[in-house]
């Protein structure tokens, strides 16, 4: 008998390597919530990241830092080169090296030797959770060597990991990962308990009072923010109250908030907050916003703060692309902006304005709706993949 079969592994260890800082993102949650969720169904998880040396505790979850000096390729060298000496010391050995396009020049000659030496773990997966799509007319040098790199890491995924996962069908579609490759998908998900307390906290408008709209991630002119940002302004004039507030940062910070400074106070930005205080920031909203226009790589997404509007209890203002329509195309809490520009957003401003008495029916609907896009489902995703993957090698 097989004696994978007989002797099935009790407890995988998955190796899972992020060239990231985890308390500069906002979407590091992925990667943390999916991590606790791992362990609680018993999986040794040992999630490596860029931070002082060492183990560290990042929203509750452990994961081990590595630093790397602040020079764009330099930084990832010794970043990774530091991971793969971790990586052969640490014990019990890794069955799953789990990593990103970034990890993947460092990973492929590891691989090899594994098979030159005829040896079956570690399995080599690679997991794509964003696409680099980045205003062609106005790349820079860097944004179009960065843009050509992860090209030719997808392509050459496609031929020489044991396998890969997605965030969605659709990135997988847009990447063309084989078939044969192609692990599973899992997209992002929520903590319910963690924003559970925002539905409570919220105090609902009268019709005499402004209804707050909330987005909460990073700033960029690609994001369409600012088309919103001129909506809300327009319906203010025209008698509407809204406030938009804006948390967290990015290139456009300084252009937002000179249109903040222009807005008669209805356009507010605040610097970013750590990831446990994003649920009090939800409570003081009552709607979260998703403006994102119709292009490839806002379409193959799975945005994090979807979910977690939801579970807040918030109704969602966003636009009718595929990455939203997916996930709530069919729910009555949602306010869509047809166009994403700033009469698509006028237009539905004035429709949450006509429907301020339903909101709170909907806030419940949304929370609801949350219950089937939680992490523990995503991680349940992610472990279905990673199996398939073991299974694939033999012990």
């Amino acid at each position: 008998m097989n004696e994978s079969k007989k002797n099935p592994l009790k407890t995988p260890h998955i190796y899972w390597i992020v060239y990231d800082d985890f308390t500069q993102k906002l979407s590091s949650a992925s990667r943390l919530e999916i991590t606790r969720e791992l362990r609680k169904m018993g999986w040794k998880v040992t999630l490596v990241s860029i931070g002082a040396d060492g183990l560290q505790t990042i929203e509750g979850v452990e994961n081990y830092c590595i630093s790397a000096p602040a020079i764009y390729l330099l930084g990832q060298v010794m970043f990774h080169l530091k991971a793969m000496l971790h990586m052969w010391r640490v014990r019990p050995a890794p069955d799953v090296v789990f990593f990103t396009q970034d990890s993947l020049p460092y990973m492929l000659p590891l691989r090899f030797w594994r098979n030159l030496i005829g040896k079956q773990r570690p399995v080599y997966v690679m997991d794509t959770r964003t696409l680099h799509m980045p205003d062609v007319k106005n790349e820079t040098l860097r944004g179009r060597l960065r843009r050509r790199f992860l090209e030719l890491m997808n392509a050459i995924a496609n031929y020489w990991t044991d396998g890969q996962t997605a965030i969605t069908t659709r990135m997988a579609e847009s990447l063309k990962i084989p078939e044969r490759k192609l692990l599973g998908v899992w997209t992002s998900g929520v903590h319910l308990d963690q924003f559970a307390p925002a539905i409570a906290a919220r105090q609902w408008p009268s019709r005499e009072e402004a209804i707050h709209l909330l987005y909460v991630g990073s700033f960029s002119l690609e994001r369409n923010i600012h088309s919103l940002c001129q909506a809300v302004i327009q319906a203010n004039r025209a008698g509407l109250k809204f406030i938009f507030t804006m948390v967290g940062s990015g290139e456009a910070q300084s252009y937002l908030e000179k249109i903040a400074r222009d807005s008669d106070g209805s356009v507010v930005v605040k610097a970013p907050v750590p990831h446990h205080e994003v649920p009090s920031v939800l409570a003081q909203g009552h709607l979260g916003v998703l403006p994102f226009p119709d292009e490839e790589k806002f379409r193959v997404s799975s945005p994090i703060k979807l979910f977690e509007y939801m579970a807040a209890g918030l109704p969602i203002l966003a636009t009718r692309i595929v990455c939203h329509t997916d996930v709530v195309g069919n729910e009555p809490f949602v306010f869509w902006a047809e166009q994403a520009d700033p009469q698509g957003f006028l237009t539905a401003l004035r429709k949450i304005w006509e429907s301020m008495e339903s909101l709170p029916k909907m806030g419940q609907q949304a929370a609801a709706a949350a219950q089937n896009w939680t992490w523990r489902n995503s991680a349940l995703r992610l472990k279905t993949a990673l199996e398939k993957g073991l299974e694939l090698r033999t012990l």
